[in-house]
This record gives structure tokens, C-alpha cells and sequence, in this order.
């Protein structure tokens, strides 16, 4: 017993029978909310942002690497959803294998992730309708001093959010629909502007970094090497993979719904594999046709697809790729929110954070005061932090979280080999060390400074874990 303590198994399914959240959500209910947290920035902004500072044409195959590690993650995480449904998903995970302190750790990253993600994705709606809507720049756009649009999309998502579950998905298939319209639009559009002579050379070579480039902002592996800083070439595809990753980041969100759906040992590991598999095309398929329509060095980094789209004079379709922006990160924000609450939600009810917060609403049977507390605190950094400050601690808080439920794959089928497992990840143990490998290898990619921020964050969990969560664990008290 003590920090490595485990939650039995048995503890953790009998807790679907309690009926405290409701089972409304079917399996396509799951790949609409999959596909409207992943379908985002990463489509919308990151593509450009990535082929223009680090990888050239080069950034689909950012995206294809990106895809790889997710895939196998998503893998580990199909097997443990389909198996062990609940609220908790890799924070329950590893408190089932690993120890309550490995629990907290990847609780606390996985709040970080999603709130950091929530309020990167509502500066950039805010920005978009802006452009689309032609609003003061000084409250919608990425310069305002208090950006006034991301507090109110957060706001009224967080109204949708704590309504009910089943009205969050019904909002969020609609925007799903339009979106991937768009996406779909795009390719089909753009595949006519396509020049060769801007896709070569596909990976531009290597070249050493501008002289003001920041140390803290060169790759952990360059700076622990002591490689010379560099841009583009393979080290800046692999580094455009590690960011990109963030495209990537929402599929775990579905494991936090098992309590929530009808048939979680099917549809959980339907909507997962479902979910990635359609995003990943897309993504591929995007970011190949932007930079195949506009040189790489002249993409605009602000809005990539529309801007590209002017340059060949189909303006009404940069419009249309406008209107999706702003429907598809309403939708990444509305998934967002709905997983905050289910995370703090496990927390509070195993005692490690407050017990208030593990309750459910009466009436609408959602977490509501923890998604509204998770709002306010998501509106806060949405209004004042930019988004360059926020994006790279979502990668990294969902790669830590990946390592975590990959390495929880072999342990639980050790712990546990009677367990009933509707899915299962083919060549295990090799797969899920593969997968957590490949994760680190990812982390070390990302910069200096967005480990230092990663490390705070721990300090500050860990803190609050031996203060008060050991403290008030209910496993402390049996």
C-alpha cells in the first residue's frame, strides 16, 4: 500500500452498473465525437504553419509518422477501452496497473492536454470568425489584448456540455458533417491546382538555423547531443511529426465515454480505430494538396488553405474553408470539454481530488461542476496566453499519456489474463513497447522549453498529489 497502490479490476467494471452517468451514446455517436476533436487545427492551420518552418512538402509525411504512432497508441487503447469501460480511460488504466501515483501523473497530464488544447482552438475560432464575419481584431483576433471570442465560444459550449450528453453529440455530428463537407471540398477542388515543381524537392534540404534562433526552441535530442541547430531536412520532418502530433490528439477521448455508451465493449473500439482511420486520410490528403498548390516558402501561415485557395482565384472556396474552420474547432472544443469533465470526474470520485467533483447532476447526469470549473479556467488562458505559448505542452501531454497506456497493455494481461477482451492488440508485448518507443522518441523532439513547462506542471501535480490526493484516496481508506 502507498503511492503504488492498485484499484482492483472488479472495482472499476462494477462501476458501470451504478448508473451514474447515462448510456446514450451508440458507436457512430463515437466516431462523430472522434471525428470532430481530431478534424481541427492540425487540418486547418497546422499543415501550413509546419511545411513552411520545419518539413516543406514534406509535412504530409510529418502527418504519416504522426498517424503511425497514433495508430499504434490507439491500438493499446482500443484493448484497455473495450476491456476496462470508464469514465477514467488511461488515468483509470494505470491506476488498475501501474499504482495510484502513475494514476495521478497521467490524471493531471490529461488535464493539461485537453484544457491547453480547448483554449489553443478557441483563440484560433475566434481569429476565424473574425476573418469570415469581418469582426474588431481588437477582441477577436490573435493580437487582442483580452480575447473576447474565446471566452464566449467557451462559454456556451460549457452551457451545451453540462446540458447533457446526448445534445453534445447531436451538436457535435452536425459541425462534423459540415466539416469533413469542407475537408472533402478541398480535395476535390485543389487536386486540379497541383503542380509538381512545388513538391520538389519533398524534403528540403537541411540548413542551419537563423542566428537569433532561440536555444530554448531547438529539439531536446539536438540540444542533448549537441548537434547543431537546423531547419528542415529529416531532422525537421521528425520534429514536424512531433508537433503535428497535436492533429492527432482527441481519439483518447473517446476511452473516457465507456461509461457513457450502450455497448462499450463494441462501439468503444469502433469509434477509436474508426475515428483515427478517416482523420488520417484526410490529413494526408490535405496537407499534400496545400503544398502542392503554393511553394512551401510562400504558404501563409495564418490561414494556409485559404490563402492558397486566392492564389489560384477560387476566393468563394477559401470562404467555404473559412466557415469550416470555424464549425470544425467548435467541435474540437465541444469534445473537449465533455472529457475534462469526465477525467475530473474519476478523480473526485477515487478521492484525489476533491469528492464534490465526482458527482453527477440530477437531473442532466453529467459532471457538471467540474466542466464548469474547467471552463472558467480554460476561458482564462484562452483569453490572455497566444497561442504559440500553448500549442507544444498539448503534445506533450498526450505522448506522456500514450507511454502510460502502452506499457499498461502487458501489465494488465499479466495481472489479469482472465479478463474478457473483445479487442486485442496483436504481438504483445512487442506492439505496446514499440508504440511507447516511438512516443519518447516523439517527446524528444519537441523543444527544450516545452519540457521545462512540462516539468513545472509535474512539480506542481506531484505537489498537490502528497498534500492532499494520498491523503484523501478512497483506497487509503479501505
Amino acid at each position: 500500500m502507498g503511492i503504488t497502490r492498485t484499484m482492483d479490476v472488479d472495482t472499476v467494471l462494477k462501476r458501470q452498473e451504478s448508473g451514474d452517468l447515462k448510456r446514450r451514446l451508440r458507436g457512430r455517436d463515437l466516431v462523430g465525437f472522434g471525428v470532430g476533436i481530431i478534424i481541427g487545427t492540425g487540418i486547418f492551420t497546422l499543415a501550413g504553419v509546419e511545411a513552411k518552418t520545419h518539413a516543406g512538402p514534406a509535412v504530409t509525411l510529418s502527418f504519416v509518422i504522426g498517424a503511425v504512432v497514433a495508430g499504434l497508441a490507439a491500438l493499446c487503447y482500443a484493448e484497455l477501452a473495450s476491456s476496462v469501460p470508464t469514465a477514467g480511460s488511461a488515468y483509470t488504466y494505470a491506476f488498475a496497473t501501474l499504482g495510484e501515483v502513475f494514476a495521478w501523473i497521467i490524471g493531471w497530464d490529461l488535464l493539461l492536454e485537453f484544457a491547453l488544447g480547448a483554449a489553443v482552438v478557441s483563440r484560433g475560432w475566434s481569429g476565424y470568425l473574425a476573418n469570415l464575419l469581418g469582426l474588431p481584431q481588437e477582441w477577436f483576433g490573435e493580437d487582442a489584448t483580452v480575447n473576447v471570442g474565446a471566452v464566449l465560444i467557451i462559454a456556451l459550449l460549457t452551457v451545451v456540455a453540462v446540458v447533457g450528453i446526448r445534445q453534445s453529440s447531436v451538436v457535435t455530428n452536425v459541425l462534423v458533417v459540415v466539416k469533413v463537407a469542407v475537408c472533402v471540398l478541398i480535395l476535390a477542388v485543389g487536386f486540379f491546382f497541383v503542380k509538381g515543381a512545388n513538391l520538389t524537392p519533398f524534403v528540403p534540404p537541411s540548413r542551419p538555423a537563423p542566428e537569433d534562433a532561440d536555444a530554448l526552441h531547438q529539439p531536446v535530442v539536438q540540444a542533448a547531443l549537441g548537434l547543431e541547430q537546423t531547419a528542415f531536412g529529416i531532422a525537421g520532418v521528425l520534429t514536424a511529426a512531433a508537433i503535428v502530433f497535436f492533429a492527432y490528439t482527441g481519439f483518447e477521448a473517446l476511452a473516457n465515454l465507456g461509461e457513457e455508451t450502450r455497448n462499450p465493449r463494441k462501439d468503444l473500439r469502433v469509434g477509436i480505430l474508426g475515428a483515427l482511420g478517416v482523420c488520417a486520410l484526410l490529413y494526408i490528403g490535405v496537407s499534400l494538396v496545400l503544398t502542392g498548390m503554393v511553394p512551401f516558402t510562400d504558404i501563409d501561415a495564418g490561414a494556409p488553405l485559404a490563402a492558397a485557395f486566392d492564389s489560384v482565384g477560387m476566393g468563394w472556396i477559401g470562404a467555404l474553408i473559412s466557415l469550416g474552420a470555424v464549425t470544425g474547432l467548435t467541435s474540437v472544443m465541444m469534445v473537449e470539454l465533455v472529457t475534462i469533465g469526465r477525467i475530473g470526474f474519476a478523480m473526485g470520485r477515487d478521492g484525489l481530488l476533491p469528492r464534490k467533483l465526482g458527482t453527477v447532476h440530477p437531473k442532466w447526469g453529467t459532471p457538471h461542476r467540474v466542466t464548469i470549473i474547467g471552463a472558467v479556467l480554460i476561458a482564462a488562458l484562452a483569453a490572455f496566453v497566444p497561442i504559440t505559448e500553448l500549442s507544444d505542452m498539448v503534445s506533450i501531454g498526450a505522448l506522456s499519456a500514450m507511454i502510460i497506456v502502452a506499457i499498461a497493455v502487458p501489465v494488465l494481461r499479466r495481472k489479469r489474463p482472465d479478463l474478457k477482451r473483445p479487442f486485442s492488440v496483436p504481438f504483445s508485448p512487442v506492439l505496446p513497447i514499440v508504440t511507447a518507443l516511438a512516443c519518447v522518441y516523439l517527446m524528444l523532439n519537441l523543444d527544450v522549453l516545452t519540457w521545462i513547462r512540462f516539468a513545472a506542471w509535474l512539480a506542481l501535480g506531484l505537489l498537490i498529489y502528497f498534500v492532499y490526493g494520498r491523503r484523501h484516496s478512497r483506497l487509503r481508506e479501505r
